[in-house]
């Protein structure tokens, strides 16, 4: 599984509860339309966290890159259902870092032929 994680803030004055509404559809759109297995949305709690990473979290799972860049073709077409619902959300959001990790290890890895 490859986990793409989003940390932002939102835009000054946009709702927190009318964001992740519209997250919501945003991503169940693309689950629906196998582009993505599943997504996560979290808030910093406490404010703790470090610096700089945004009061927010997402991690959008896929099963492979393969997946991953099916999801961001449908997301480039910029027209129709999917960017409305795209640039609902696009627009909420300020500060945004992106990082991506896959589970660990890998179902493939082998043991005993590593070369470092």
């Amino acid at each position: 599984m490859n986990i793409y994680h989003a940390f932002f803030d939102l835009e000054k004055g946009q709702s927190d509860l009318d964001f992740a509404e519209d997250l919501k559809s945003f991503l169940n759109y693309l689950t629906d339309r196998g582009k993505i297995e599943g997504w996560r949305l979290m808030r910093r709690k406490l404010g703790l966290g470090p610096a700089g990473m945004g009061e927010f979290h997402l991690m959008i799972e896929t099963r492979d890159l393969a997946q991953l860049d099916a999801a961001f073709d449908m997301a480039s077409e910029r027209s129709g259902e999917m960017e409305d619902r795209h640039a609902t959300v696009n627009q909420k959001v300020s500060s945004i870092t992106f990082a991506l990790y896959r589970d660990f290890p890998d179902p493939h890895r082998k043991r005993g032929e590593e070369k470092f």
